[in-house]
């Protein structure tokens, strides 16, 4: 046999044959607009490679992304143009590459492992995610909460969770819902540790509803519920608060079981009651208006805003059977100060103990007057003391 033919034999050992399903090496022969065409190493066959098949970049320039010479592993489609002996090819490297991807996503999934995707595009009912293949992540599952506009969420990079593979019929279904959920407990739970009812803190308004403002404590949002915003009377949030807002708050709750931290505004901040009662103290003799007259008492104004008890008993030295039968509404009185409870909000006042000490003095009935009376007789000045015999002594005489 001559030398040309062993080399031809020797070739045809080398020479590999192509079936759908393979994946073979190729390298580019040429570069077209919409395909490239390539040729089978050891195989003696050409193919072409659609753009589709090539990248799932469908702005990209083909030119811009191979060159005649390059080498790579692509998937053999089908034949094209009949089964005559050496036919093309159609073959795609974006199949192959989802078929490697399914492969570790597949490894992933029953491991549990959580994968990085990048956001490609938004459509009716959720988002597609590139995750080494394409995958779909419902609306319902992108959050811990309702989302209604998908668009800000195109081309950011996220951690996901996959709840759902199937390679034959393409379905790759993840979730970013799951793994929220998990670092909020993780979260909580370091926050929640640090904290205790009481403490005030600085946190961040990150959230405003209609019911109230989530305020983001070291990564954790606690609800200011609209009441505790402020002592004012607040319409909506959004009227005296803004996102991003840099606010104090104090802890009032911790729900471990819910995982909530209940937090104020207002309490951070000096109450009206506080501030109108900041120059009152027990004993002070103020005047003020009657607001309102009930049986037990008069409740007066004694700042803006700020209302007093006079109970009953306190109204007059003089017995009063109901406060409507001495006082009106609107009459301005003189009131004592006896009691200022913060915490309660209550302030107790007197009239009858506002009264000049004169005309108190002279309304209250003396008492111990023989007392006085012995006391003054038998001590002046020069005396240190008296003898108890003199003073029963003196009171016989007196009976006699």
């Amino acid at each position: 046999m001559s030398e040309n033919s062993n080399q031809f034999l020797d070739a045809l050992k080398q020479m590999q044959g192509v079936e759908v399903g393979n994946i073979v090496d190729v390298e580019v022969l040429d570069v077209e607009d919409g395909q490239i065409a390539v040729g089978v190493e050891n195989a003696g066959v050409e193919g072409v490679i659609t753009k589709r098949e090539f990248t799932a970049d469908r702005n990209a320039d083909l030119h811009d992304l191979v060159k005649p010479g390059d080498k790579f592993k692509a998937l053999v489609l089908r034949r094209a143009g009949g089964d005559k002996e050496n036919g093309e090819f159609f073959f795609s490297v974006t199949r192959l590459e989802e078929r490697e991807a399914y492969k570790k996503l597949q490894k992933d999934f029953e491991e549990g492992n959580t994968v990085e995707g990048t956001v490609v595009g938004a459509v009716r009912g959720g988002l597609l995610v590139n995750v080494g293949t394409r995958g779909f992540l419902p609306a319902s599952l992108i959050s811990n909460r309702y989302v209604s506009d998908l668009k800000p969420f195109i081309g950011k990079k996220m951690n996901l969770k996959i709840t759902e593979i199937d390679p034959d019929k393409n379905r790759l279904i993840l979730s970013r819902k799951d793994l929220i959920e998990k670092e909020r407990t993780e979260a909580f739970e370091k926050v929640a540790s640090q904290l205790v009812e009481g403490d005030i803190i600085e946190g961040t308004v990150s959230r405003l509803t209609g019911f109230g403002a989530f305020i983001d404590v070291g990564g954790v949002d606690g609800l200011v519920h609209i009441s505790e915003i402020s002592y004012k009377h607040v319409d909506k949030p959004s009227d005296v608060l803004k996102v991003g807002q840099t606010v104090k708050v104090k802890v009032i709750g911790i729900d471990n079981d819910r995982r909530r931290i209940s937090l104020s505004i207002k309490q951070t901040l000096p109450s009206p009651f506080e501030e109108a009662t900041k120059g009152l103290t027990e004993g002070d003799v103020i005047e003020g208006k009657i607001k309102t007259l009930t049986s037990f008492g008069a409740f007066v104004e004694v700042a803006d805003g700020i209302q007093g008890l006079v109970h009953v008993s306190e109204i007059s030295n003089k017995h009063v059977d109901k406060p409507s039968d001495v006082l009106k509404v609107g009459e301005t009185v003189k009131v004592r100060v006896l009691n200022i409870d913060p915490n309660e909000h209550r302030i107790s006042l007197s009239m009858k103990q506002a009264q000049p000490n004169s005309e108190q003095e002279s309304k209250r009935p003396r008492r111990h007057n023989n007392r006085d009376n012995v006391a003054n007789k038998y001590m002046n000045n020069n005396d240190n003391g008296f003898a108890l015999g003199d003073i029963i002594g003196d009171q016989l005489k007196d009976r006699n």
